[in-house]
């Protein structure tokens, strides 16, 4: 296994399991929801709060959701780490195939989270990170 790069991540409960232990034998420091029993039982504020505790970015397709927590968050001046959002139409979730979504999230570890003031990420294609609609 090589050393842990870019940021620590946490996947949304939609996330197979299998997405963090392949990205965790890439040497990444990734967390699945769905993989710890604590974490499925909390409500989406709580795993924005847990995530950003942790000062990990938390990957979703949870857009209705999460950004506005994350706008709240900012407004209140609470910590924070990020988000990456992502489609299912983009990366279609399948146990068969997830290697489209691993290899893409490897490339955004490997190039680094957006610097700060930016907290939102968009992946939506193999290709680089960038910034996304909205």
């Amino acid at each position: 296994m090589s050393p842990a790069t870019g940021a620590p991540l946490a996947l949304d409960e939609m996330f197979a399991p299998a997405i963090a232990v392949a990205l965790r034998d890439l040497g990444h420091d990734v967390i699945a929801v769905a993989e710890r029993p604590e974490l499925r039982a909390m409500t989406d504020d709580a795993v924005f709060a847990w995530a950003a505790g942790q000062g990990r970015w938390l990957v979703t397709e949870n857009v209705k959701d999460f950004r506005p927590i994350l706008l709240q968050a900012l407004q209140a001046g609470s910590p924070i780490q990020g988000l990456v959002f992502t489609t299912s139409r983009a990366f279609p979730r399948s146990r068969k195939n997830p290697g489209p979504l691993i290899q893409a999230l490897h490339a955004w570890l490997l190039a680094g989270p957006p610097q700060p003031p930016l907290t939102e990420d968009w992946l939506l294609s193999l290709g680089p990170a960038g910034p996304g609609p909205g």
